[in-house]
Order: C-alpha cells, then sequence, then structure tokens
C-alpha cells in the first residue's frame, strides 16, 4: 500500500522539516511496524531540501505537488523536472483537480507533464474525479475516463510502479465527506478495467491506485480495505504525524487480514 502525503499550501518551512522529522523519528521506533507500507510527502516546493534532509534514511520519498513540462525557459514561478530530481523528489503530483480549477489545466496539459515527468524518471501521479454536478448527471464514468484518456495519451508503461492514479472526487475533497467504499471501489474498478485495457492485465495489477478526498484514520479501513484501492493520497490528515500514521496504521490491518 502506499501512503501518500499533499501538503498543498500548508506550513512554513520549520514546520514542514518538523513535521517530517517527526515522521522519520516514529517510524524508526517502530521499523517493523509499516513493513508493507510506502511513504510518500509532497510537500510544497520551498520545503522540498528541508523535508528532504529531516527525512534522512526514513523509509519515506519524496514528492511535488505540480511541475512544468517544459526542462526549463521563461516560465516565471514554475520548477522543472530536471529541478525536481536534482533535489532527490521520487514522484510529482499531476492534474489535482485545484490545478484543473484554479489554473485552468486541460488534459493535454496534464497528458505533457506525464510524458516529462517520464522522460526524467519521475513517477507521475495523476488524478481524476469529478464533481459532484457531473455525479448528480449521472456522468460520473464518463468524465473520469476521459480525464484517464487524456491524460496518458501516447503514454507507455511498460512495468509496474512507474504510474500512480488517484481517484479524488472533487465533492469529498476538503469538505469532510468522503465517498462510500462501495462507491470509491466501483471507480477504482473502472480505472483498473481501463488501464487493463491500455497497458495490459499484468501492467495495471501493478499500478497504485489511490484514493483521495477525505480519508481520515476512522475511515481508512473501510475504504483501503476495497479489493482496488492500494493506498490513499492524504489531505488533511497528512498534516499531523498521528493522523498520518493512523492511516498507515488501518493499512496494515487490512493487509495483515489478507495474510490471515
Amino acid at each position: 500500500m502506499l501512503i501518500a502525503g499533499n501538503w498543498k499550501m500548508n506550513t512554513d518551512v520549520p514546520e514542514g522539516r518538523t513535521l517530517a522529522q517527526v515522521i522519520a523519528d516514529r517510524l524508526s521506533t517502530q521499523p517493523q511496524a509499516f513493513d508493507d507500507v510506502d511513504f510518500l510527502v509532497c510537500p510544497p516546493f520551498v520545503h522540498l531540501p528541508a523535508v528532504r534532509d529531516a527525512l534522512d534514511d526514513a523509509p519515506v520519498a519524496v514528492g511535488a505537488q505540480d511541475m512544468h513540462a517544459q526542462d526549463e525557459g521563461a516560465y516565471t514561478g514554475d520548477v522543472s523536472a530536471p529541478m525536481l530530481t536534482s533535489i532527490g523528489c521520487d514522484y510529482v503530483i499531476l492534474g489535482h483537480s485545484e490545478r484543473r480549477k484554479y489554473y485552468d489545466e486541460t488534459d493535454a496539459a496534464v497528458n505533457a507533464k506525464v510524458k516529462q515527468a517520464k522522460r526524467h524518471g519521475l513517477i507521475p501521479i495523476v488524478c481524476v474525479g469529478e464533481t459532484l454536478e457531473q455525479r448528480q448527471a449521472g456522468n460520473a464514468e464518463a468524465v473520469v475516463r476521459a480525464q484517464v484518456d487524456g491524460a496518458l495519451a501516447d503514454v507507455s508503461v511498460g512495468e509496474s510502479g512507474a504510474l500512480v492514479v488517484a481517484y479524488e472526487p472533487v465533492w469529498a475533497i476538503g469538505t469532510g465527506e468522503s465517498a462510500a467504499p462501495e462507491q470509491a471501489q466501483e471507480m477504482h474498478g473502472l480505472l483498473r478495467r481501463d488501464l487493463a485495457e491500455r497497458f495490459g492485465a499484468s501492467v495495471a495489477d501493478g499500478v497504485p491506485l489511490l484514493y483521495g478526498g477525505s480519508m481520515k484514520p476512522h475511515n481508512a479501513y473501510g475504504l483501503l480495505s476495497q479489493p482496488d484501492i492500494d493506498g490513499g493520497l492524504i489531505g488533511s490528515a497528512s498534516l499531523a504525524a498521528d493522523s498520518f500514521l493512523g492511516i498507515a496504521e488501518k493499512a496494515m490491518d487490512v493487509l495483515e487480514e489478507e495474510t490471515t
């Protein structure tokens, strides 16, 4: 399972460094407790070096929340894939609904970034999800399929772990409302089938499908126990070590049940 924290535009650099250090310290005191959970944190750009240093040898990967589709150029305020890899990033979140809403990102723009990430060895976390209006109109599946088609057009994925897809129903992001486990599984199952048609079943089975949308420790078990949910892209609950690791504990509970 992959438990990923998207810190969004929260914490200053000292606060971010402290949060990363607390996570690292907690993991170091119980090294066997999370053997089958992969951890990732995606802080704001300015935090990345400090967070990377604070995590040191902790089993936590670092990712960015966005990037430009070009290596360099006159793009004031943007960061590039080479910049991210140079400071130790492994992942990058692309196509988050907040980028689509506030910055008018299109599926074509996300697609260009996905290709750029792969060129530079970054693992893209491609976000898809419908609004409440689209769901109520019965268009949720069509919207999500179109987003996947657009984001992954002409993208080759030849091995497991080279891509992550996060289903984030827009109506559940930051609202405290979460999709019911059955609702989330329905969409994750759709995503798995789509990826199998696109890349083959063996690759699709190895693509982590994350649920994002107000996942918290109290609802994580029900969501993570679904067959096609492989982890979470965590927002506000990733801003405190207790809740972030609390979700990871629920992931371990699910994994332990699966082996008994």
